[in-house]
């Protein structure tokens, strides 16, 4: 009896492997055919940091919306706006972005040198991460962009989300954090 029990639990372990495995892989195959996207809006309604903004704003002088994208459907989204100076809140964030485009407006229509990401949110597992990485590349590749900074509320999971990240906080304001992205 002890023979015949014994391989019928190694099959069932190997066959339960197996599954885990191919579940691992599809659940996060997802990832490889992604791309960088810029949108033109996107669902306020979705974005659990800061609703409040709406899309005019989000595309408004010097900012942008960037969203990874998968067989046709977005998975994951970021705003930035580009800046020459790091905001303390979003009202500043806003004014520091129409300066910093109007600024350039006349000489090379390329913004400011710091990207700042005011919000990110993932539809998706592993979407959050996968649109920063994505975003760090563009950002390396930029010829006007020196710095990747976040505008962050003053949450653990924000925290917690950018120092998984890679990033280091370098200062806490009334109302948000900065986290930078070390881009060179």
């Amino acid at each position: 009896m002890k023979k015949k029990f014994k391989p019928r639990i190694k099959a069932r372990l190997r066959k339960n492997r197996q599954a885990l495995n191919k579940n691992i892989d599809n659940f996060f195959g997802w990832v490889k055919g992604a791309k960088l996207v810029e949108l033109k809006e996107c669902n306020p309604e979705e974005d659990p940091v800061r609703p409040e903004l709406d899309n005019k704003f989000r595309t408004g002088y010097g900012r942008k919306i960037f969203g990874v994208e998968y067989q046709g459907e977005i998975h994951a989204v970021m705003c930035f706006a580009y800046t020459n100076e790091i905001p303390k809140s979003v009202e500043e964030l806003e004014k520091l972005s129409t300066d910093a485009f109007l600024q350039t407006a006349m000489r090379d229509q390329s913004g400011g040198q710091i990207a700042i990401a005011y919000t990110v949110w993932s539809k998706k597992k592993g979407g959050g991460k996968l649109i920063v990485k994505e975003v760090f590349k563009n950002i390396k590749k930029s010829n006007h962009l020196n710095r990747l900074v976040t505008l962050s509320p003053l949450t653990e999971m924000a925290t917690n989300f950018h120092e998984r990240n890679g990033a280091k906080l370098i200062q806490i304001n009334e109302t948000t954090q900065n986290f930078e992205y070390k881009v060179m």
